[in-house]
């Protein structure tokens, strides 16, 4: 089966006429996106590499789902509701046809649960697999939520607990972060590590931040909550008048220091959470 066939399938799969602000979606050479008055558009790329975010041994339904999840993840951390995605997907000579359409249905069952359309992207062979995944999503005007916006004062809070599986399902707080538009003073999706992100929302703002407790997954450490990543719920800061929403967890606060500094059991915590380009 050539690309273009392959093509041709999965326009099939993805269903019917392109919808929700999407005018031209897969068959194009461009998508066509329309954003309805009042909106901030949302931009999101994302990569998913074998070997680095995912084992080869992980079914390729769950690697697609992965591949969308991640980029959804930070859709989330702005409030936003995604809209379209764009997929480019290079696989092996050695990955059969069966492979790709398996990746394409784990990852179209994402989208279709968040009334996400998949509206065009790319495909090719390379030595493994490699995904892109660009994520289109709107936020209300002016309400799109960022890591810079952190007060001393503000209340520091998670979304779940920490320290799972690098290899897991990923469930996007996309409901979550909609909540929080407009409420929150910052936010971050845990992606790299608390230890890590945490420092990075707090160097945004230009202020410390004070950990008093963490919520840990039960049968994992300390140690991998605080720096392993891979967790992908949100952290974020609220004014202590706003009541937090339900299922969320007050871990400490923001105060008064050197920007991007970390307090957590009267020590300073040293950002040793997930860097590609870290040692």
């Amino acid at each position: 089966m050539n690309e273009l066939e392959i093509v041709e399938r999965l326009r099939k799969m993805a269903g019917k006429k392109p919808s929700r602000g999407v005018i031209r979606g897969i068959g194009d050479d461009c998508a066509v996106f329309r954003p309805k008055p009042g909106e901030d558009l949302l931009l999101k790329t994302d990569q998913l590499i074998e070997g680095v975010h995912f084992p080869s041994s992980m079914a390729p339904e769950i690697v697609g789902e992965r591949a969308l999840a991640r980029a959804f993840s930070d859709i989330a951390a702005a409030g936003g509701d995604p809209r379209c995605c764009l997929v480019a997907l290079a696989v092996p000579r050695n990955k059969s046809e069966q492979w790709i359409r398996s990746f394409f249905r784990g990852l179209l069952r994402l989208a279709r649960s968040t009334k996400t359309v998949l509206a065009g992207g790319d495909l090719a062979h390379d030595d493994k697999v490699h995904c892109s995944v660009m994520a289109i999503g709107a936020v209300a005007r002016g309400k799109a939520l960022t890591r810079d916006g952190a007060h001393p004062g503000d209340l520091l809070y998670v979304s779940g607990r920490l320290g799972k599986p690098w290899d897991q399902r990923i469930q996007p707080r996309l409901a979550l972060g909609r909540k929080l538009a407009g409420k929150a003073t910052a936010c971050i999706d845990l992606s790299d590590g608390l230890s890590l992100d945490l420092h990075r929302l707090s160097k945004a703002s230009g202020v410390a931040a004070q950990v008093d407790r963490i919520p840990v997954v039960r049968g994992t450490t300390l140690e991998r909550a605080l720096h392993g990543g891979e967790d992908y719920e949100l952290l974020f800061t609220l004014p202590p008048r706003v009541k937090p929403p339900a299922g969320t967890t007050r871990i400490g606060a923001i105060v008064r220091g050197e920007a991007g500094t970390v307090w957590f059991e009267g020590k300073k915590l040293v950002p040793l959470g997930y860097d590609h380009f870290g040692s």
